[in-house]
């Protein structure tokens, strides 16, 4: 019995939403499961699939928190372009 554990941001895929819309997990959900039904010959109804949202606050690449890390790259970009 195969466990799938996905982990996105808790924002949305467009500057008016924060979280992952309903729609978006199932289509995840339904697409992982077929995955492992197609690659792994594992049946739909033993495949689990657990979808946590992170709080932007709670996760960070590059030694800095992801919103911090994200200006900085920001700043560069606008600087490179200029």
């Amino acid at each position: 019995m195969p466990i799938v554990n996905i982990q996105v941001t808790r924002e949305g895929t467009t500057p008016d939403r924060d979280s992952v819309t309903a729609e978006e997990k199932a289509a995840l959900i339904k697409g992982v499961s077929e995955l492992l039904l197609k690659v792994l010959n594992k049946p739909l109804e033993s495949t689990f699939v657990v979808i946590e949202e992170v709080d932007t606050d709670n996760w960070g690449w590059g030694g800095l928190p992801a919103l911090e890390y994200r200006r900085k790259v920001a700043v560069q970009k606008a600087g490179a372009e200029s």
